[in-house]
């Protein structure tokens, strides 16, 4: 039988740092929607208290008009060795799409230091054969719960 251990609020942490890619799910009139997403963490100043503030690049689409609709959203991020070891952590709270240019232009400069090769939602503004424009959406996660399990080593 696999053992599963309750993690503590600096494993959450380490593994929301170290993965930086999960699944986001949202929902929309009682239709579920979920979406591999990357994500960036803004850490928190030193000795400060609560959880780091978790930021998302997409693209205008489903995931955002369901976002819109109900803010409601969880973001499920694992890492797995093997069956028998692996590490998950739950996300659950409200997205909330920056608006202001100088939150967009300082979560763009935290997103393009972890990651220089950020494209092409970042990058650049592409039109895609049917002559839509693909345009960029940020959102700021405000957890509401945050969860995380292991098996037991």
């Amino acid at each position: 039988m696999l053992d599963i251990d309750i993690m503590g609020s600096k494993e959450i942490q380490s593994l929301l740092q170290q993965v930086g890619h999960g699944h986001l799910g949202c929902a929309f009139e009682g239709r579920p929607y979920v979406v591999p997403m990357h994500y960036y963490l803004e850490d928190l100043p030193e000795g400060s208290s609560g959880d780091s503030t978790i930021y998302i690049f997409t693209t205008e689409g489903q995931k955002t008009q369901y976002m819109e609709a109900n803010p409601q959203v969880c973001l499920q991020v694992e890492a797995v060795k093997d069956p028998l070891h692996w590490r998950s952590v739950v996300v659950t709270g409200r997205a909330e799409r920056l608006t202001e240019q100088a939150d967009i232009d300082r979560v763009t400069q935290l997103a393009k230091e972890r990651n220089p090769t950020l494209s092409p939602a970042v990058s650049r503004i592409w039109i895609d054969a049917w002559g839509r424009e693909n345009r960029v959406a940020i959102y700021r996660i405000h957890p509401s719960e945050v969860t995380g399990n292991q098996t037991s080593e």
